[in-house]
């Protein structure tokens, strides 16, 4: 463990948590990433267990922990092997749940946040849509305020848990002349009259489903509105630097993941008389794989010390993701040629693996976009601050 920045409670949660992805997550996986589809009682077991809860406050039934309770959650759900399980889990707590536990009020902490600790609502974030991907000032989705309510026109893409989810963290512009200062955000009920859903076929992270959403003249109530109009792109700018962040800590614990099978595999698999794990050409390449991993991995730890102390790590977690999810997909592409052919088989886990790693440069903002940031912020000596970034 690194002492630096896990205390003996850390380690005890991570074993606490290992056992009970061991017990309760694991035999079903596989059923799981063949049907696509992750049945509602594991959602009410986390609830149980307070894993949705880490980062709320206890007022509305969480435990309010330090971050690196966060990045042990992240690194386990890695390491038994279905990105897209991995993602529903964090895509409902921290990209929909970090919305209400910064901007909703109370109303909204009761009927949503709640329920989303408890695992008795399982929620979703609606930022990149069909024509605009990772521009996302240029969304097309609008809600309109009628009485009290709003009439929500547009569309979502690559949404996690739009289909089985209960409710979405919906952006839409509400002044569509004001550029990204007319967008807002709100809480839509998914099986509101209007909102439509089609799943989406992946190549990976199968276990978990994405959505392409429709919405329709949706009417929600006015109550739905998070904070007030035009703060939805400053809502979610902040967020993104936690979202991008998750995603280097994830890329580090599947490359860790993947280098501990392989090395697990090449000790015990023998050609020409000796372990392949005694072969000069191997353990070099392995040990090139373990360096960069390791070193990706202790510079996502002390961005996670800096973002828990509140420091405004927008740069930071940019470099974050952008070089840990290159380095993951290496590590992984080369661990699969580890097992020669075996790596090309279903039975074993790389093949999996090399599918599920293959997002990280693309979801959560793709690397060229994020290379884009940083060289504003590095080259043209920007502040970026939050509601700078666009």
């Amino acid at each position: 463990m690194q002492s630096m920045y896990f205390t003996e409670e850390h380690h005890l949660f991570r074993e606490s948590f290992k056992n009970f992805l061991q017990k309760e997550v694991v035999p079903h996986i596989d059923k799981w990433e063949a049907t696509g589809t992750i049945e509602r009682f594991i959602w009410e077991k986390f609830g149980e267990m307070g894993y949705f809860g880490l980062a709320t406050a206890e007022s509305d039934g969480g435990m309010n922990l330090d971050l690196f309770y966060t990045v042990i959650l992240l690194e386990e759900l890695q390491k038994i092997n279905s990105g897209g399980f991995a993602a529903a889990i964090w895509a409902h707590a921290y990209l929909a749940m970090t919305h209400l536990n910064k901007n909703g009020n109370d109303y909204q902490r009761k009927a949503y946040l709640t329920p989303s600790v408890k695992g008795e609502k399982i929620g979703c974030l609606g930022v990149t849509e069909p024509f605009g991907g990772s521009d996302v000032a240029g969304m097309r989705t609008t809600a309109v305020k009628k009485g009290d309510t709003y009439i929500i026109n547009g569309s979502k893409t690559f949404i996690t848990n739009g289909v089985y989810g209960d409710y979405i963290i919906l952006a839409a512009k509400t002044d569509p002349s004001a550029g990204n200062k007319g967008i807002s955000i709100f809480i839509v009920d998914l099986n509101s009259e209007g909102v439509s859903s089609s799943k989406l076929n992946k190549l990976g992270w199968r276990a978990s489903d994405t959505a392409e959403l429709a919405f329709d003249n949706v009417i929600i109530p006015a109550a739905n509105l998070m904070g007030s109009e035009g703060k939805g792109f400053s809502f979610i700018m902040e967020a993104f630097a936690m979202e991008r962040l998750i995603m280097g800590i994830n890329a580090h614990a599947r490359a860790e993941y993947a280098l501990e099978y392989a090395l697990q595999y090449m000790s015990e698999r023998e050609a020409f008389g000796k372990t392949i794990n005694q072969y000069q050409a191997l353990r070099h390449r392995f040990v090139d794989l373990h360096a960069d991993m390791d070193m990706c991995k202790q510079y996502n730890y002390s961005v996670v010390y800096k973002m828990d102390n509140g420091e405004y790590v927008v740069r930071e977690a940019s470099i974050a993701k952008l070089k840990s999810t290159a380095m993951a997909d290496e590590v992984v592409y080369q661990c699969l040629q580890f097992l020669g052919g075996y790596g090309y088989i279903e039975d074993y886990p790389m093949a999996r693996l090399l599918r599920d790693s293959r997002l990280g440069p693309i979801g959560g903002g793709t690397s060229e976009i994020l290379r884009e940031i940083i060289a504003k912020i590095v080259i043209d000596k920007k502040e970026y601050r939050v509601s700078e970034e666009n």
